[in-house]
């Protein structure tokens, strides 16, 4: 099989770069090592900064997002009894949209179906080759049968544990990271949420949030330490739990119900470097992951696909080369731009183990400093909307 561009990974980011080339006559295909159902049975994030949505648009899989997705103005953190606002619409001019991962993938998925897209499920051992050449392919078995593409380019989009940047010797590789102490359980329950916005709560037994999927649909998450498993865990303990952490009008207004999904996720920023290898791209979570506070880690790999996007279509329509040579240096700029901003979320709004009087005084402070300088607050909002492209 030939190819123009063979993209790994079949999630949100292969996918959107997928249907966006196909927009300009660009030909790919997408290896996807899980089926379809289990790529959309995951839960995952879902605050799309305004440039995501964009995209979507672009690619033209906008409509169900902008017809059935929440608009968020702003959102609430909650500390020492009381939320305060941060008021994304007055400070940025800009909103998020609420629309869950899931159904932003089946969109993506629907529309490669109805353009007879290439997307090739349950292919094992795939496996880049050549990256560093003119001629790079990738090979994969499907079926038992082995088989192979060859391309121009080849996109790494198969997150942390996925081959592409295992494929960039490790000499050419740089890793930064730092894994937190904590992970968040989360549960979705199929509930009215609690507050129309999320709710983001800094509390001495530790962080949570509130968030939801629809007006049917709520996800709650609370910080546990990494020792916990999901079965040290009921329903009527998680809510339990979650609602110590929260203001008392919040709690006492919440509604319970069984969970549909309940999962720890582990806390972690890093970053590799460079993104390109030869004929290599690596984007998303391949590339780089956040803790989830600040909701960068979608929108980080989106940003990433935006700078693909470009850089592919100047080279097949006018054969400029120059954002392809410049892709890594571009992408990883706003990259750590992201992580600065996750981190210092989890910073602010996280209880640390052993964390210091004097550390906690600073958390204090760092949050009173933010609700009392508008210049602060609208730092805060550019990052949650997202910065330009």
């Amino acid at each position: 099989m030939r190819t123009q561009v063979a993209i790994i990974g079949g999630g949100p980011s292969g996918l959107l770069l997928s249907q966006l080339l196909h927009t300009r006559g660009i030909d790919s295909v997408v290896l996807e090592k899980h089926t379809r159902d289990y790529v959309l049975s995951r839960i995952r994030a879902g605050v799309l900064e305004h440039g995501f949505a964009a995209l979507m648009r672009e690619a033209g899989v906008g409509e169900r997002m902008d017809r059935e997705g929440e608009i968020h103005e702003g959102f609430y953190i909650a500390h020492d009894g009381i939320k305060e606002r941060v008021d994304l619409q007055g400070l940025t001019g800009n909103t998020v949209i609420v629309y869950g991962q899931t159904e932003l993938t089946r969109d993506l998925y629907d529309a490669r179906e109805r353009t007879a897209g290439a997307v090739i499920h349950e292919a094992q051992d795939v496996q880049p080759h050549d990256i560093a050449s003119a001629r790079p392919y990738v090979t994969y078995t499907k079926d038992g049968k082995a088989e192979r593409i060859d391309c121009d380019y080849v996109i790494g989009a198969d997150g942390f544990h996925g081959v592409s940047r295992k494929s960039i010797p490790k000499d050419k590789l740089r890793e930064f990271e730092r894994v937190y102490p904590f992970g968040w359980l989360g549960v979705l329950s199929r509930t009215k949420p609690v507050s129309p916005e999320l709710v983001y709560a800094k509390h001495d037994r530790g962080f949570a949030l509130c968030s939801l999927r629809s007006q049917t649909l709520s996800r709650y998450y609370i910080q546990v330490p990494l020792s916990d498993s999901v079965d040290d865990w009921s329903d009527e303990a998680f809510f339990a739990e979650l609602k110590r952490r929260l203001p008392q009008d919040v709690a006492e207004a919440m509604i319970t119900g069984p969970s549909i999904e309940k999962s720890i996720a582990p806390l972690r920023s890093f970053v590799a470097e460079p993104m390109r290898y030869g004929n290599l791209f690596l984007a998303g979570d391949a590339a780089h992951i956040v803790p989830p506070t600040g909701a960068r880690g979608l929108n980080s790999a989106a940003s990433d696909i935006h700078y693909l996007y470009h850089a592919l279509v100047d080279h097949y329509k006018s054969g400029d080369d120059r954002g392809l040579e410049a892709y890594s240096q571009k992408a990883l700029a706003r990259v750590w731009k992201g992580q600065r901003f996750s981190w210092w979320m989890t910073m602010l709004l996280h209880r640390f183990p052993e964390q210091s009087e004097f550390e906690r005084k600073l958390q204090d402070t760092e949050l009173a400093y933010l609700f009392s300088s508008p210049r602060a607050l609208g730092s805060l909002a550019e990052n949650y909307v997202g910065l330009p492209f």
